[in-house]
């Protein structure tokens, strides 16, 4: 289902709407289970700061377990259908073998400094430019890239997130 109103998420079941956003934050789920009693939210702004909400103030342990839901960017691995729809546009499923190699091995040195895999909203950008980011963000320290990872994360599921839910009209023209 794509493209809904907010005014259509207001109205489902917790289980409906679970299902609609459930998969905004990668194998997260408990941020949509959350979020849903929270509402009824007047717009997707507002739907998507409660749910970053919710992340900022859930424990350091179950926002490590969000970052670890990710997948390496650049791996040919199981990952949901968002992800593998928003590496392929980046082009990161259509790799080189030496592109591969170049971006396992900055996978490897990435996950061996910092307890994570490496998250970029890649939205926009192309494999240069992530590999690029990898290598700058390397020189991070672990609560630096941990709270750019958290970021990162946001700004994916906002993306996702205005993927299947519109404005309603009514709420643009009062905004």
């Amino acid at each position: 289902m794509n493209n809904v109103s907010v005014q259509y998420v207001n109205q489902l079941s917790k289980q409906h709407f679970v299902s609609l956003v459930g998969d905004l934050f990668e194998h997260s789920p408990w941020v949509a289970e959350e979020a849903y009693s929270k509402g009824p939210f007047s717009s997707v702004e507002q739907l998507h700061a409660m749910m970053k909400e919710i992340v900022a103030q859930a424990s350091v342990e179950k926002q490590l377990q969000l970052l670890q839901a990710h997948p390496n960017l650049g791996e040919n691995i199981a990952m949901t259908s968002a992800s593998t729809e928003e590496q392929t546009k980046a082009g990161l499923q259509n790799l080189t073998q030496d592109e591969y190699e170049q971006f396992s091995s900055l996978n490897g040195t990435y996950m061996e400094k910092f307890p994570f895999p490496f998250i970029l909203a890649v939205r926009g950008k192309q494999k240069e430019d992530i590999y690029e980011a990898m290598q700058s963000r390397l020189l991070n320290t672990e609560q630096t890239e941990f709270d750019t990872a958290l970021e990162e994360v946001y700004k994916i599921a906002f993306f996702r997130l205005t993927d299947k839910i519109t404005e309603d009209k009514e709420t643009k023209k009062r905004a």
